[in-house]
């Protein structure tokens, strides 16, 4: 099987929510281990870079797409993560529903389960956005409805003259090309740009 179907086959939508912890500190993979320890699922967005080996000749190596962002999945009583955030000994903060707010913002099962699906890093036409990049970007809610896409939802919005379906979570958005006309306005949600 190649790398890329064993990717999708571990992803999996198991109906769990998801928090997204932003990270003060250098030690993403540290943070993450710690987490896992813990007992919670991690998720660290991964894209194939090229970087001079040794040799002098560029190697294709996977790497973070941004150091300072982990999403871990919630399994059980959110008591027990917020647990584990105040054990930690590292620098680290859980996204909020707003700055005032002591409420953990929660990632939907199905949008984390698509947005998880479109960080393939075996997809080569997609880009990577802030959510500050994101949010300006004008575009319908859409579905698609044919092609490898279907059945995604996000935003259809326009790139270098070519379109992308955009999914949007805290701290991060994903960008894929679409065709345009292999989607359709998701009811009650068109006119949004």
């Amino acid at each position: 099987m190649t790398e890329k179907s064993n990717y999708i086959d571990e992803v999996v939508d198991d109906g769990l929510p998801w928090y997204a912890i932003r990270l003060f500190t250098i030690r993403q993979e540290e943070v993450r281990n710690y987490f896992a320890e813990k007992g919670f699922e991690c998720f660290v967005p991964m894209q194939y870079v090229d970087i001079e080996g040794r040799n002098g000749r560029p190697q294709h190596v996977l790497r973070p797409v941004v150091r300072n962002l982990i999403f871990v999945k919630r399994t059980g009583d959110e008591k027990v993560f917020r647990q584990a955030v105040q054990e930690a000994d590292y620098k680290i903060s859980v996204i909020r529903k707003s700055r005032e707010s002591q409420e953990y913002s929660l990632i939907p099962h199905n949008q984390m389960y698509e947005f998880r699906l479109m960080c393939n890093p075996e997809v080569t036409m997609r880009k990577f956005v802030s959510s500050e990049e994101a949010r300006m970007k004008a575009g319908d809610e859409v579905l698609v409805k044919f092609g490898p896409l279907k059945g995604m939802t996000g935003r259809l919005v326009r790139s270098s003259k070519k379109y992308y379906l955009l999914k949007e979570v805290p701290g991060l958005g994903v960008m894929l090309k679409v065709s345009r006309w292999c989607c359709v306005p998701v009811e009650g949600k068109q006119g949004v740009s």
